[in-house]
């Protein structure tokens, strides 16, 4: 499914598995250019209807985005925003009745050398790190207090 090279405004960073297995932590890679959930999330809709087909809903931490709605509509389909705790580094992405992606959501500000580490990072087949390890491990992340080794 490969990486998605911003080449002009608008252009949505996304990065997915390139193997049906899925068998990996994770399933692909989004970075966004803001935590602004109103401009960000229909690029990546409608990125991921063209590369998964029809989205159902999308899973993230309300907590870590401005402008959440209960639903979004892109393209004359409606998405339905499920707001729960699964941090600010993950997306769940649902296309049907168990049919989850999880992707790993770098943050805005990170750095492109580091971003473009931490996405490869999480397609690689069999990957078995959370978002987290991967955003510590790629420098973007820090470890949560009490957690330091």
């Amino acid at each position: 499914m490969g990486f998605r090279q911003a080449a002009k405004p608008g252009t949505v960073l996304l990065r997915l598995e390139s193997t049906q297995s899925r068998e990996s932590v994770l399933d692909g890679a989004w970075w966004p250019r803001s935590r602004d959930a109103g401009a960000e999330l229909p690029g990546l809709m409608r990125a991921l209807t063209e590369h998964l087909g029809s989205v159902v809903s999308l899973g993230l931490d309300a907590e870590a985005w401005d402008d959440v709605s209960a639903r979004l509509v892109v393209d004359g389909r409606s998405v339905h925003i499920d707001r729960y705790p699964v941090g600010d580094d993950t997306v769940i992405v649902t296309r049907g009745d168990r049919d989850h992606f999880s992707l790993l959501v770098v943050p805005p500000q990170a750095s492109r050398e580091a971003a473009l580490a931490a996405m490869a990072r999480a397609v690689e087949a069999g990957g078995t790190d959370s978002a987290r390890q991967i955003l510590v491990a790629t420098g973007i992340g820090s470890e949560p207090p009490g957690e330091a080794t």
